[in-house]
């Protein structure tokens, strides 16, 4: 026996829809393994991620800690206010990025607490912090004053 049109609209249109279904989820699958997540040094200090875990890591340059090496290491630190994590990146630092301006960091945990940065992303302008920085920020206990050492560190 023949379709009726109407039964083979009806079925190319669930077929389409089936494909469409299996594509959006083999494209959510394969994009499982890259995606990441923004975590604050408090986070990442209470959960104690594994260094094969790629994360973000974002907050606060902490003043008087970067060092830049002459062979384009560049060393700081981290900060939310409340915990503080070590930062080792290679490469060119944004010109954005400072002591005491919020910052993106992209990377993994090390067995030694050191967060080994394959990226560094600074703020867009003066106005501008990432919204969970901010949040991070407005949980914290207090802000200390400007200079001051944070509450509490994962460094060594």
């Amino acid at each position: 026996m023949a379709m009726t049109r109407k039964q083979r609209r009806l079925t190319l249109i669930a077929a389409a829809g089936a494909v469409l279904v299996v594509a959006v989820g083999l494209l959510l699958f394969a994009m499982s393994n890259r995606l990441t997540f923004f975590q604050s040094p408090s986070d990442i200090v209470a959960l104690a991620p594994p260094p094969t875990d790629r994360i973000r890591l974002g907050g606060m340059v902490e003043e008087g800690t970067v060092v830049k090496d002459p062979d384009g290491t560049v060393r700081f630190s981290v900060t939310d206010f409340s915990a503080t994590i070590p930062v080792v990146y290679h490469g060119l630092v944004p010109d954005l990025f400072a002591e005491g301006k919020g910052v993106v960091t992209e990377g993994h945990v090390g067995a030694d607490g050191i967060f080994a940065a394959d990226t560094v992303l600074a703020r867009h302008d003066e106005n501008y912090m990432p919204p969970e920085v901010a949040r991070s920020m407005e949980n914290a206990p207090s802000l200390p004053p400007a200079g001051a050492a944070p509450l509490a560190s994962a460094t060594p």
